[in-house]
């Protein structure tokens, strides 16, 4: 059953993951999502933004691009899913990217065209939570990032891994320790079941990339965090040079 978004929803929504609907995105800075899957407007793009993100290359620029578009969407897919039992439709149809950047920050928000919710049936959360996840996955991250791939020649590898960590950071630190129980609970079985029981075709690909990147991660135990197989890029559109926490290169070519 499809229903309005209620009042409380839209409020945490916009709030935690910067939902728009689709007639307040930004003018001067949007277009459709599904715009990027042709080769010129992606090259494009790419052009406009290297010098802005001060990249040395589209490769970096795709990065560092995927790992905002990464947090945008599957924040609002899967923080509608878990926390608030709702399925908002992410498939790249649905979606507008924004992408000003200014002052070194992202301004970018996450309109949808169509902001109506899918509400599950009693009985049917399974069928729900599947079809979210293969909107978002199969039905957008994956053609965008293959894309990406093709224009700029970032390896998918890194486009997958700062989608995962995403997915990881929202579910281990936005949304652990609820005050409801109930709800909790919900975001521990979805968070379990797209590292561990979602199948491969509901990515679009032929192997769950949360998976993957969740089990080849190695913990430091001095951080407390896990550090990236992959590395972003980042470091290379920052002067003097800046590493993320989790970055997989060693100290020493950190600090050469």
């Amino acid at each position: 059953m499809r229903q309005e978004l209620e009042t409380e929803h839209w409020e945490e929504l916009a709030s935690q993951c910067r939902l728009v609907p689709g007639h307040q995105r930004d003018r001067e800075f949007a277009m459709p999502a599904s715009a990027l899957l042709d080769e010129r407007t992606c090259r494009e793009l790419m052009d406009n933004l290297t010098p802005i993100l001060g990249s040395p290359h589209h490769y970096v620029t795709a990065s560092l691009l995927a790992k905002r578009i990464a947090f945008l969407t599957t924040g609002t897919a899967l923080y509608a899913l878990s926390a608030l039992n709702r399925g908002l439709d992410l498939s790249i149809g649905n979606c507008y990217l924004e992408y000003r950047h200014q002052d070194g920050l992202w301004q970018s928000h996450m309109p949808l065209s169509e902001t109506t919710t899918c509400v599950p049936a009693p009985g049917h959360r399974n069928q729900l939570r599947e079809q979210v996840i293969s909107h978002l996955f199969a039905g957008h991250l994956t053609p965008l990032w293959n894309r990406f791939r093709a224009v700029t020649r970032v390896p998918l590898p890194v486009l997958w891994e700062n989608t995962a960590v995403r997915v990881y950071s929202l579910y281990e630190k936005r949304l652990s320790g609820q005050d409801c129980p109930v709800r909790q609970q919900r975001i521990d079985d979805d968070f379990h079941y797209l590292i561990h029981q979602a199948p491969a075709e509901l990515f679009g690909l032929g192997y769950n990339p949360l998976h993957r990147y969740f089990h080849t991660q190695r913990c430091d135990p001095t951080a407390g965090t896990r550090i990236r197989k992959t590395c972003c890029y980042y470091y290379r559109a920052t002067d003097p040079a800046k590493y993320c926490s989790t970055c997989p290169l060693p100290q020493a070519a950190r600090t050469s």
